[in-house]
C-alpha cells in the first residue's frame, strides 16, 4: 500500500532501488583461478558466532585468508591495526566501526566491504567511495523475514486478532463472534503499502495470492510498474483514507520524517491498523499514541522512537497495540542466511566477478 507523477527530487524518493529477493550462489572458480584475499571480520565481538554457522565459516576460510578468532569492533585495537595493514576484504555486520579516512589510511590494501546485514550507512563513509572501495550488502536477505513478519501481522490485523483476543479473555465463554465482528477477515479488505522498497515489493508479492485490494504509494513507481506489482498506485492521503491496514516500508530520510503525521493518521478509517517495520521516525509517534489510546486505531510496531521505549510508555499495555523489539528482521537462525549471502559475494570476488548485490555511491542517499 492515474497518470504518472512528475519525478520528485531524489531526496524525496520513497523506494529503495529494486533488487532480486533471492540470489543464486556464485559458481566456485576452478582451483587455478582461486586466490585467497586477506579478509577481516568486523562486527560486534559476540555476533560472529551467532551470525556465521559452521558450514559458512568453513566456506569463508576456504575462500579467504581469514582468522575466525579475530573479530574486530574497534579499529584502534592493536590487533586490528596490525590486521588492517594487509586486509583486502572486510566482512562486516552490525557493530562494524566507521571506515573513515583514518582507518583507510591504515588499510592501504582494502578493496571491498561485504556487509552481512542490511544498511551500510553506519560504517561506509564518503572516504570509502573516494577510495573506490567495492561495497555489497545482504539487505535483500534481511528483507525476507521483515516481509514475512509484515504479511503475518497484516493478515492477523484484518482478522481483528488483538481485539478478539482481549474480548475472549474477558468473556471466557461462548459468544456470538460472527455477530460481534461482522467486518473481520481478509476477503476484499484493502491494504496500503507505503514504499516500494525491497521489503515493500516482497510484501506485495506475498499478499498477491490473497483476496485483497492492494494500494501502493511511491512517487518513484509509475502506474504500470505498480500494476505489475499487483497494486493500484495512489497518493498517500488516499491510501491512508482507503486502507484497512497501512504498512510502512519507506527508508529513513529527512524527507520521510513523520511521513505519517497527525493529519494523515486522522485520515485513517476507524478500526484500521498501522503497521511499521521500517523506522520509528516515519511516524509522528505522539500523534499515534493519541489515536491508539482512544481505541480508534490499532497499531503493530516493531520500531519506535526511541528504539527502546521508556518503561512507562502506554504502548506496552494498550490492548489494541502489538509492540515488538525490532525483531522483524533476521533473528536466530535467520542470521545464517545473511552470512551465506556474504560468502556468496566473497566467492564472486575471489573469482573476479562483480558483486550480485552491489551498493552504489549514487544510491546511498536515497536508500535505507
Amino acid at each position: 500500500m492515474t497518470s504518472a507523477p512528475a519525478a520528485p527530487a531524489p531526496e524525496n524518493r520513497v523506494s529503495n532501488p529494486p533488487t532480486t529477493p533471492t540470489a543464486q550462489p556464485a559458481p566456485a572458480p576452478p582451483a587455478s583461478a582461486r586466490r585467497r584475499p586477506r579478509t577481516l571480520l568486523a562486527m560486534h565481538a559476540d555476533l560472529a558466532a551467532r551470525l556465521i554457522d559452521p558450514a559458512t565459516l568453513d566456506r569463508l576460510t576456504t575462500l579467504a585468508d581469514l582468522d575466525p578468532a579475530l573479530v574486530v569492533d574497534d579499529f584502534t585495537d592493536p590487533r586490528a591495526v596490525e590486521a588492517l595493514r594487509e586486509t583486502e576484504v572486510i566482512v562486516s555486520s552490525w557493530g562494524c566501526p566507521p571506515l573513515d579516512e583514518d582507518v583507510l589510511a591504515r588499510a592501504p590494501a582494502l578493496r571491498a566491504v561485504i556487509h552481512a546485514a542490511g544498511s551500510v550507512k553506519h560504517h561506509i563513509t564518503d572516504a570509502c567511495w573516494r577510495r573506490g572501495i567495492q561495497v555489497t550488502s545482504a539487505a535483500w536477505a534481511n528483507a525476507l523475514p521483515v516481509a514475512e513478519y509484515t504479511v503475518a501481522v497484516i493478515l492477523l490485523a484484518n482478522k481483528e486478532l488483538l481485539r478478539i483476543r482481549e474480548d475472549y479473555r474477558a468473556r471466557r465463554g461462548a459468544y456470538d463472534w460472527q455477530a460481534a465482528y461482522p467486518h473481520a477477515g481478509n476477503y476484499r479488505r484493502t491494504v496500503g503499502v507505503v514504499g516500494a522498497s525491497r521489503i515493500g515489493r516482497r510484501v506485495l508479492e506475498l499478499l498477491r495470492p490473497h483476496d485483497l485490494r492492494l494500494l501502493l504509494h511511491d512517487p518513484y513507481v509509475d502506474p504500470r510498474e505498480a500494476r505489475d506489482l499487483g497494486a493500484r498506485p495512489v497518493e498517500l492521503d488516499e491510501l491512508c483514507a482507503a486502507s484497512d491496514v497501512v504498512s510502512v516500508h519507506a527508508p529513513e530520510l529527512p524527507a520521510t520524517r513523520h511521513l505519517l503525521d497527525r493529519r494523515r493518521l486522522a485520515l485513517m478509517r476507524d478500526g484500521a491498523t498501522l503497521v511499521n517495520t521500517s523506522r520509528g521516525s516515519l511516524l509522528d509517534q505522539d500523534a499515534l499514541v493519541a489515536e491508539v489510546t482512544t481505541g480508534r486505531l490499532n497499531a503493530v510496531l516493531d520500531v519506535t522512537v526511541p528504539e527502546v521505549l521508556p518503561s512507562d510508555s502506554p504502548l506496552y499495555d494498550l490492548p489494541n497495540v502489538l509492540i515488538t523489539p525490532h525483531i522483524a528482521g533476521s533473528l536466530g537462525g535467520e542470521l545464517h542466511r545473511m552470512a551465506g549471502a556474504a560468502a556468496d559475494e566473497l566467492a564472486r570476488y575471489t573469482a573476479g566477478l562483480p558483486f550480485a548485490h552491489p551498493v552504489l555511491a549514487e544510491e546511498i542517499d536515497r536508500s535505507a
